[in-house]
């Protein structure tokens, strides 16, 4: 449980960051950057696996960059349900997606996360 709070904590901290850096993302708070984080985290343990299995195909054919569109939609999805974090245009969300994963790297390379 300490260690889903933790992560839970983590990645509102890199959504907020994200909020800050990139244009066409904003997340108004840390309440907002928590329930985004946690909203981010119940789209890609439900939808994302949907999806990623209807678009087996063009992932296939794409060598597996198609998963990078459907976390920035992801991304779009979770905003869609939270006050106070918005996502404005598929850009940006691409944008957003791709800082994610590398601040996701970055902190992984440092505390083995």
């Amino acid at each position: 449980m300490i260690q889903f709070a933790v992560h839970l904590l983590l990645s509102a901290v890199l959504l907020f960051i994200v909020g800050r850096v990139v244009s066409g993302i904003e997340v108004e708070d840390g309440t907002a950057a928590l329930f985004g984080a946690g909203m981010l985290g119940l789209a890609n343990a439900f939808v994302k696996p949907i999806l990623l299995t209807l678009a087996f195909p063009i992932t296939f054919i794409t060598l597996g960059l198609f998963v990078i569109v459907v976390n920035a939609l992801m991304l779009m999805l979770a905003a869609a349900f939270v006050d106070g974090f918005e996502v404005k245009g598929f850009g940006a969300a691409l944008k957003g997606t791709l800082a994610l994963a590398l601040l996701n790297f970055v902190i992984g390379m440092f505390f083995g996360v």
